[in-house]
């Protein structure tokens, strides 16, 4: 089979990989309905992570089981699955406080810019849909692989509650979605941090009541400012620069909380600026797993639909168009569909 590997930076190939095989009894072996580019893939592709060799994309992904491994009981061929970045057991005793991608026996999902996609763990790792989804409803369910799941998580670290006042730094999807999180949980007031004219009216689609443009100590006067000095009950962390963690910190009110999701690059905390910030810090790597039958609910019965991220659709072997528009933020998030 042909899939996305990419070789250096801004060097992507859609070129011939092995074709995945059941190597483990846990195994599965799913057929992608989807799948797509993440912001974070846009961190080896501009170099700033460094791959060492050609190495295969991609870990958002939903589809329908071929085939099983032989230990596999609660996952058949012929179901529609969606599954998280990592692979997990969810039954180790991080799995069991929700904490799934941070199993003990956790395994990176990176390969699913392909037609077809080795899943380990898929006992604990795959949850099914109620039936085989129409068309229209794919794009959102594969959100619910990473970014929704990410974005829901960045509003429940942040301790999203009703009534609550809440900043959104980031306007990629991962904002976008946290954006949808906090209005899903009941925030009554959402401020999301944008320049962008195409993201911020997305972001009021999702619930967002203000929109703050300024950044750094511009941008935390402004929320200051909208907050009547104060600053917010929750704030969402989707990016993972030093400059948008310390936005994130100074525009908690005091008490806050925030939930932090975007992958950090280069963040340092300054232990005294942060004693005396006295606001509780809550974050990591999202755990996907815990969220996804609630998350998969809420699409099936048609109350969210964070597929509307999807600005660009293309045939996956034109992926590295995805990246290029992604890169040059002509896109929000590139869907790839693999053809059947």
């Amino acid at each position: 089979m042909r899939g996305a590997v990419l070789y250096g930076p801004r060097e992507l190939r859609f070129e011939e990989r092995d074709t995945p095989t059941i190597i483990k009894p846990t195994d599965a072996i799913i057929r992608m309905s989807a799948t797509c580019v993440c912001g974070s893939d846009l961190w080896p592709y501009r170099g700033i992570n460094p791959v060492p060799e050609p190495t295969p994309m991609g870990h958002e992904y939903c589809g329908i089981v071929e085939e099983v491994g032989s230990a596999v009981t609660s996952i058949k061929p012929g179901q529609f699955v969606i599954g998280s970045f990592f692979a997990s057991d969810n039954s180790c005793p991080n799995c069991q406080i929700g904490y799934q991608s941070s199993c003990q026996h956790a395994e990176f999902v990176g390969t699913a810019q392909a037609p077809l996609l080795r899943v380990p763990l898929a006992d604990g790792t795959l949850v099914t849909t109620p039936d085989v989804p129409s068309g229209e409803m794919v794009p959102s369910l594969l959100a619910l692989s990473d970014v929704m799941g990410t974005g829901w998580f960045a509003a429940d670290a942040a301790n999203v509650k009703p009534g609550s006042t809440v900043v959104v730094v980031g306007d990629g999807a991962v904002g976008l979605l946290g954006v949808l999180s906090a209005k899903q949980m009941g925030a009554e007031r959402i401020i999301a941090m944008s320049r962008h004219q195409s993201r911020q009216k997305l972001a009021r689609e999702f619930g967002a009541t203000d929109i703050v443009t300024e950044r750094g100590e511009e941008g935390m006067a402004r929320i200051k400012e909208l907050t009547g000095g104060i600053g917010a009950d929750s704030v969402l962390e989707c990016v993972g620069t030093q400059e948008s963690m310390m936005q994130a910190i100074s525009s908690a009110r005091k008490g806050g909380y925030v939930g932090y999701v975007g992958v950090p690059h280069g963040v340092e905390l300054d232990g005294e600026k942060l004693f005396y910030a006295h606001v509780h810090l809550h974050g990591g790597p999202a755990p996907v797993r815990r969220y996804l039958p609630d998350l998969i609910r809420l699409v099936w019965n048609k109350k969210i639909n964070p597929g509307k991220v999807f600005d660009l659709t293309l045939p996956l072997d034109q992926v590295a168009e995805g990246y290029r528009a992604m890169d040059e933020r002509r896109a929000i998030k590139a869907l790839l569909r693999p053809t059947q």
